[in-house]
């Protein structure tokens, strides 16, 4: 028995030194972001160093802002199902960490038998039996905490996943507000350029009536006014589309957004220079890119299960058992009792080509997350880029805009006062009204982009995070 016993042991341990001999090491899954400094359009888009908050939206200092970003982060459906999913893979790490404690199995059994084998002139009896078994794997080659460390990082990727959908779900809604108000805005500039060319039309209608004006400057004047009639019903399904959309973030119908959205007749502004903190430090932290590390990571935690299928696998069993016929008061007596405690190794040697096809599979699948590290932190990359890039593009059009507008609108006055008097003709009112119209809708649209493009900046460098 003693023999048996060393000749077991022996052999577990001569496998365990070759397997840690042999045994090829996961690659490491953590890569450092190849980025230093300050990313190449920050300079020249006048952001702020100073870091970025969690809750960045309320940097815009507005209460239906915060109001519905809170509602969207509580009541959004696909943000309800990224936390659905992080919850089931959490289950699958308490599951992968249950295998480092014994699975054990009880059973009971009564029924009434018939045997021959049983005793002469007893051959019908009632038979009742009880047993417990436990088997424990001994992680000689690493597949448990390998597959603990898989479940582990699986998990967190799925806690990334779920900030990624956080973060656009808050910057989607943000957005959202900022178009609806922008809606409002650009309707109400479609609105006053309608006033205006009715104002226009009433003065060459006063003039024509007087004698002093000629017909073709009415009927130009009421083509004008037409003009400015037809952008209102498309400005104004522009505002709704964002409030339908506002409804859909929010976890709400169009009828209830409708009866609930707050007021908005002005451009939410932040409150001071829009911060991006320390460039690099943000964009390796963004969500997404965190999750492709995680997954890196992930893969090479499931080399390191491939690799221990390669070698035996060991665990340590023990039953007891007890049986009587007759009656249950016979269950605990000695002679009905049985009990085993050993080893239990199995290998598939020396056919193991599945499992070195397994390995193979596992060393390709982390060539494949690496591979979409390296895409998503330069995709990350870019998206930051062009988005500061296009913030202080907008920022340098709705300067020129403004200035621009505030000229035309002048020039506008002073074409009207000059027709007015008979020193022009309504040529050069059609003109410099026009002018003014498009700059002053342009100028509106250019502060709804350049909000949106705000937006952009938060999304792109990750929003902020929670330590």
């Amino acid at each position: 028995m003693t023999h048996l016993k060393l000749t077991a042991l022996s052999t577990v341990a001569a496998l365990a030194l070759a397997a840690c001999a042999t045994a090829p090491a996961a690659p490491d899954g953590t890569i450092a972001p190849r980025i230093d400094g300050a990313l190449v359009s920050a300079e020249t888009a006048g952001v702020a160093a100073a870091p970025v908050p969690k809750d960045w939206w309320r940097l815009y200092n507005s209460p239906e802002l915060d109001s519905l970003v809170h509602t969207a982060l509580t009541n959004n459906r696909s943000l309800a199902g990224a936390a659905a999913n992080l919850e089931q893979v959490r289950a699958g790490l308490t599951e992968a960490r249950s295998a480092l404690l014994p699975s054990t199995t009880a059973t009971a059994n009564g029924q009434y038998a018939r045997d021959p084998s049983f005793a002469p002139g007893d051959v019908e009896t009632d038979v009742y039996s009880l047993g417990f078994q436990t088997n424990y794997e001994v992680d000689i080659f690493g597949q448990v905490s390998a597959s603990i460390e898989a479940a582990h990082q699986d998990a967190a990727a799925a806690e990334a996943a779920y900030q990624s959908a956080a973060l656009m779900v808050a910057g989607e809604t943000a957005r959202a507000w900022i178009d609806y108000c922008a809606g409002n805005i650009q309707l109400e500039t479609a609105e006053s350029n309608y006033g205006l060319q009715e104002e226009t039309l009433a003065l060459t209608r006063t003039l024509f009536d007087a004698g002093r004006g000629i017909r073709l400057d009415v009927v130009q004047a009421e083509a004008a006014l037409r003009r400015a009639e037809a952008d209102i019903p498309s400005v104004r399904a522009a505002r709704d589309a964002a409030l339908f959309r506002l409804a859909r973030l929010t976890g709400q119908t169009p009828a209830e957004m409708s009866n609930a959205v707050p007021a908005c007749e002005s451009m939410p502004q932040l409150v001071s220079l829009l911060p991006t903190g320390e460039s690099a430090a943000l964009l390796a932290r963004r969500p997404d890119v965190r999750q492709a590390e995680l997954q890196l990571a992930g893969a090479a935690a499931r080399v390191g299960i491939a690799t221990a299928n390669l070698y035996p696998s060991v665990s340590i069993g023990g039953s007891v058992s007890t049986a009587s016929m007759g009656g249950t008061g016979d269950l605990f007596k000695e002679d009905g009792l049985s009990f085993g405690l050993g080893p239990l190794i199995s290998w598939n040697f020396p056919n193991i080509a599945a499992s070195r096809a397994r390995l193979k599979a596992a060393e390709a699948g982390v060539d494949v997350a690496l591979a979409n590290f390296d895409e998503t932190f330069l995709t990350a990359l870019e998206e930051a880029e062009v988005a500061l890039t296009n913030y202080a593009a907008e920022k340098e059009r709705y300067a020129a805009l403004e200035a621009s507008a505030a000229a035309a609108e002048e020039a506008a006055e002073l074409a009207r006062t000059r027709y007015r008097v008979g020193s022009d003709n309504f040529l050069a009112v059609l003109d410099a009204e026009r002018t003014f119209i498009e700059t002053r809708t342009a100028l509106a649209q250019s502060e709804a982009a350049k909000a949106s493009a705000e937006i952009n900046v938060f999304m792109a460098m990750g929003g902020g995070w929670a330590d």
